[in-house]
């Protein structure tokens, strides 16, 4: 059978990676990692209010947060996020409470939709937010790669994002390589990404790919794709499961234990680069205040958004908080939102980067009239 040369290229990449992890490259020492939390993380068992006094009725046994660090008078840390409460305490954390984006409804593919592209509205936007960032860093280098079934709403847009789909097939062949390289040493397009893909072969080499679903095996390929010269820029990682309907204390306590551990990773592989490093932590939409019949919760409104890294002016937990009680929910249900997502995102961004928080704002989030959040980021 005969094969065209896309085609072979499509086979022999699809071989090398694994799933789920999505990721552009920019000429800056500064790197960005996104952690989509897809499915409505519970920021309400995440970062517990309890000295609220209306939170222990409305969540029953949920309450129970037995070993999690209590970072002030009115927030404890779940205890599955040990190695994030380290960060805090080191001063490379920043929690943002009571927080969501324009999205006020409850669909999880709209609200996710309205987080990645940075609009107003489900779909009014084709491009994400991450793709336009691209063409506010230096030019030149301003690669992206999602490594996926699909490109994530995030990365689309006019910037350039070459595409792997996962796969079970087992590694390429060292001859193939060879034979595919030499197959496209004269093509202009061709050999560029090719030659891309096998430094980003030679990145992961000795990474677990097969574990890479894993919190740990996960943190470690991101922080191997992301060293050295030629290494990754701006990240992105998609998590799942957060959609915690019923049984939510074992399960929400067994993803975070896994975003733990890819943080933990995370800064583990990184080294040094982790000074360098801006990580955020989003979710769509936040779950209802209070606990349903199942032992979970509801999609709800406000949520948790996390700053982490290096950059990061940590050590602080931002709310405006609205809390608890019935005449404070929001609809007589959720969170209260008190903090807009995007003042949170293009200030941190921004600052990060070393953008002038206008142009980043205006850019970024186009629709949004807040302004962005300032102080997020280290001087």
């Amino acid at each position: 059978m005969k094969l065209d040369r896309r085609q072979i290229l499509a086979a022999g990449a699809a071989s090398l990676f694994a799933p789920r992890i999505a990721f552009a490259r920019a000429a800056t020492e500064r790197r960005l990692v996104f952690i989509i939390q897809r499915g409505a993380a519970d920021g309400l068992a995440t970062l517990a209010p309890l000295g609220d006094k209306a939170y222990s009725g409305l969540r029953g046994d949920l309450a129970n947060l037995e070993g999690g660090a209590r970072l002030d008078p009115l927030f404890t840390l779940h205890p599955a996020l040990a190695q994030t409460a380290q960060l805090y305490g080191a001063k490379q954390a920043l929690f943002a409470h009571a927080i969501a984006s324009p999205y006020r409804e409850r669909s999880h593919f709209d609200a996710q939709n309205v987080l990645e592209t940075g609009g107003t509205v489900p779909y009014a936007r084709k491009d994400g937010w991450m793709n336009r960032l691209l063409s506010l860093l230096p030019a030149g280098e301003a690669r992206a790669l999602a490594v996926s079934a699909t490109i994530p709403a995030a990365l689309r847009g006019d910037n350039p994002v070459a595409s792997y789909a996962p796969s079970n097939l087992p590694d390429a062949p060292g001859d193939l390589l060879q034979r595919v390289s030499q197959l496209y040493a004269g093509d202009p397009q061709l050999h560029g990404l090719w030659e891309e893909a096998l430094q980003t072969r030679a990145m992961a080499a000795g990474t677990d790919l097969a574990g890479a679903r894993g919190g740990e095996a996960a943190g470690k390929l991101v922080a191997s794709l992301m060293s050295g010269a030629q290494g990754a820029r701006v990240v992105m990682v998609e998590t799942t499961g957060w959609d915690t309907h019923a049984q939510q204390k074992g399960r929400l306590a067994a993803q975070l234990g896994g975003l733990d551990a890819l943080i933990g990773a995370l800064k583990e592989g990184l080294g040094p680069t982790w000074n360098d490093t801006l990580v955020i932590v989003a979710t769509e939409f936040g779950r209802t205040a209070a606990v349903n019949g199942t032992g979970g919760t509801d999609h709800g409104t406000g949520a948790l958004a996390m700053l982490l890294g290096g950059t990061v002016a940590g050590g602080r937990i931002l709310a405006d908080w609205p809390g608890l009680a019935p005449a404070q929910l929001y609809e007589g249900r959720d969170l209260k939102p008190t903090i807009a997502l995007d003042a949170l995102l293009s200030g941190a961004i921004a600052g990060h980067f070393s953008l002038d928080p206008a142009i980043a704002t205006a850019r970024l989030f186009p629709e949004t009239a807040g302004k962005p959040l300032s102080g997020l980021i280290r001087a």
